[in-house]
Parts: structure tokens; C-alpha cells; sequence
């Protein structure tokens, strides 16, 4: 159900870290090694780059594999960049979408790519569907799953919440309507990754000099490679990584607590307590 990855880092020919590595996304495009749904991720490709002084990234997608596509090729070996997303991809349903389904998704500075599927698509996320503005229902780039979740989360970023709470409200959000989703979303901005492990792999490189990576599944077998839980947000710079743990969504964030007032205690005042912490 496809691969991806994000990476910040000093620029670099992105063939360095899709085609190079042993076991890039090129090689998993036919043979992943932590893939738990789905062999062959050779329904589409696509990578997004940031091009030094321009906050929009710009866009290669083809519907095909990636290995037959010789123009990717020629791209790979020079164009530089210190931030990308690349993706393969594992279509869950045919459809005739093309390269429109293929991540990255983008919209202003951000790119975006789904690895999973959702549970019952499409009639699951019918409610959640028609509580989008019908023009941005209009906007969607592709008739599959990944799309309707893409618009969730910008609806989210367009609203005010930063990169992180957009996966993570989205996330709760899909797995409380459609059950047994899976769910490792992944958003770039240029500056920040964020990503969620729900469902499928999900590992991080932090080297110095201010390189980090995100991915579904390491590139090579460098020891420095460290797993994400799943049910995890991670949010990541070029020098540090987040790690917050995700709750299943019939769950409560915080509990409650009940505090008992003491005798002669003035009502009008808030009583003290301590901040839940997550």
C-alpha cells in the first residue's frame, strides 16, 4: 500500500536518497522489505522538491512504474534539493485517475503522501466528506482515498493548525468512521516533517550536519535507522525529531479527575490544578 519518504537536509541530487540507496524507493517500488500489505508498488511515483528561495515546491508524477520511466532518470542525477517527498505507489482500488492519484498531493507550500487505505472507501468517509466545503470537494485532485484524506488535512491547515495537530486530528478523525484504517500520513513544508504511524512501518534517520530522513522503511541498513511506534506523531527538523504517542479515538485525550472542594474553600475562585500532560 505504497512507500514514501521526506527528507531535509543540505541539497543534494534527490537520486541520492530515491534511486542510489540499496534499498530506496526505487528498489521498493518491486521489492520492499517491510511492506506489510501489498508486494509491488507500481501503480505511480511522483517526487516533490523545494527549490532554494521558493516555498512552492514543485512536482514530477507519472501513473507508471518508476523504473520504467526514463526522465526520472535524467532528473534524479541533477536536480538538487534540501527538502522532498518521494512516494511509490500500491493502488487499493483501480481507478482512472492516472498520475492525479499518484503522491505527493500538493497545495502552497505543502506536499503530502498516504501509505494504507481506508476501511470501506468510499461510503465509509461519506459524512466526513460532506462536511467540506463543497469547492474544496470540487479541488480534489483524484477519486481515491488518499485524496479525500489529503483535503482533511488541508482543510485543517487552512484553518489555523500547524502541521503536527493537522495529521493527528485527521487521523483520529478517518480511524473513529472507518475502523482498521491504516493511516501513516506524511506532510513537508520545506522546513518541517510531520508524519503519523497508523497501521504500517515507519522509521527516521537523524544524522549531524542536519540531515533527517522519514520513511516507511530504511534505505540501507545504516544503524542509526530507529523505528516509530505505531499509533506515533512525529514531527522533525534538519536537528531534532518528535516523538508523541496517538490515542485509538474512542479514547479520551486526558482523563477525567474529581477534585473534592475543602470546607471553607471560597467558590468563586478556579481551584489550583496541575496541567494534564499528554
Amino acid at each position: 500500500m505504497c512507500r514514501h519518504l521526506a527528507y531535509l537536509g543540505p541539497p543534494v541530487p534527490f537520486g541520492d536518497l530515491v534511486v542510489a540507496p540499496p534499498h530506496g524507493l526505487y528498489r521498493q517500488s518491486w521489492a520492499p522489505r517491510c511492506q506489510r500489505h501489498g508486494t509491488v508498488n507500481a501503480d505511480g511515483f511522483g517526487v516533490g522538491w523545494y527549490a532554494e528561495g521558493d516555498p512552492v515546491p514543485a512536482r514530477y508524477r507519472r501513473a507508471g512504474p518508476v523504473w520504467g520511466d526514463q526522465p526520472f532518470a535524467d532528473l534524479a542525477r541533477v536536480v538538487r534539493a534540501g527538502a522532498l517527498l518521494a512516494a511509490v505507489r500500491d493502488a487499493t482500488v483501480a481507478s482512472a485517475d492516472a498520475e492525479a492519484a499518484a503522491a505527493p498531493f500538493s497545495s502552497g507550500p505543502w506536499l503530502f503522501s498516504h501509505n494504507g487505505a481506508v476501511t470501506g472507501w468510499p461510503r465509509s468517509l461519506a459524512v466526513l466528506a460532506g462536511e467540506l466545503p463543497p469547492a474544496e470537494l470540487l479541488a480534489l485532485e483524484a477519486r481515491n482515498d488518499s485524496a479525500l484524506v489529503w483535503a482533511l488535512v488541508l482543510h485543517r491547515l487552512r484553518n489555523g493548525d500547524d502541521e503536527g495537530q493537522a495529521l493527528a486530528d485527521t487521523v483520529q478523525e478517518v480511524a473513529a468512521a472507518a475502523p482498521s484504517s491504516r493511516l501513516n500520513l506524511l506532510l513537508a513544508n520545506g522546513e518541517t516533517i510531520a508524519a503519523t504511524a497508523w497501521g504500517d512501518t515507519l522509521w527516521y534517520l537523524a544524522e549531524p550536519g542536519g540531515r533527517t530522513v522519514v520513511a516507511s522503511e530504511p534505505y540501507d541498513d545504516d544503524p542509526q535507522w530507529r523505528q516509530v511506534p505505531d499509533r506515533t506523531l512525529l514531527v522533525a527538523s534538519r536537528t531534532d525529531v518528535l516523538l508523541t504517542p496517538l490515542k485509538e479515538p474512542e479514547e479520551p485525550q486526558y482523563p477525567q479527575e474529581h477534585h473534592q472542594v475543602p470546607p471553607g474553600t471560597d467558590l468563586h475562585q478556579p481551584l489550583k490544578t496541575e496541567e494534564p500532560t499528554a
